[in-house]
């Protein structure tokens, strides 16, 4: 197959150790420290399977299933799980190893959709096809399908609540949610 690539072609494991500038007051590491490696890592594995510049379109969702301390080791496991025309979609997963107990634990996982682009003319172009070669990576790339779909959905029904918006229906909404007793317009 021409032009076709396998996901371990372009899989990537990034490792770094969190040091105390990472860290908030409370020695856990800041969440945006763990989304900027988290982004490096989706940009090293889209950018080798398109063999081009790659770009981040959208994050969909973060999930932070546990704290990061400092002294730990983290990697971050990134592989393309889906492609369209231009686009890619990169899941990726998140591990931090305790040195001293050699603890593992999973930490984040997420997906970002990233766009290929011409590096001279900034436009999107074709991105290689991708060769699924077993059960997880077929689940991978239909979960994916799907969450486009959802994806889709949801943008379509924030912008008809957003058409549909009349201040006194949400009012009724807000009061019932979070029991209010008077709600001011300013």
């Amino acid at each position: 197959m021409n032009n076709f690539k396998t996901v371990a072609d372009s899989q990537t494991v990034m490792t770094e150790l969190m040091i105390p500038s990472y860290s908030n007051f409370g020695g856990k590491i800041h969440g945006g420290v763990i989304l900027s490696l988290m982004d490096k890592v989706a940009y090293v594995c889209a950018a080798k399977h398109a063999e081009t510049y790659c770009v981040t379109a959208s994050i969909d969702t973060v999930d932070f299933r546990a704290s990061v301390e400092v002294g730990e080791i983290i990697s971050l496991l990134a592989s393309v799980n889906y492609v369209g025309n231009s686009s890619l979609v990169v899941g990726i997963k998140v591990l931090a190893e305790n040195v001293k107990t050699h603890a593992v634990k999973h930490t984040n996982s997420s997906y970002f959709s990233m766009v290929a682009l011409d590096e001279e003319t900034h436009k999107p172009v074709q991105v290689p096809g991708l060769i699924l070669e077993n059960e997880t990576e077929i689940q991978r790339f239909i979960t994916a399908m799907h969450r486009k779909e959802l994806n889709r959905y949801y943008k379509q029904e924030g912008e008809r609540i957003k058409a549909d918006f009349r201040n006194q229906d949400f009012i009724e909404v807000l009061k019932k949610a979070m029991h209010f007793k008077t709600i001011v317009l300013v």
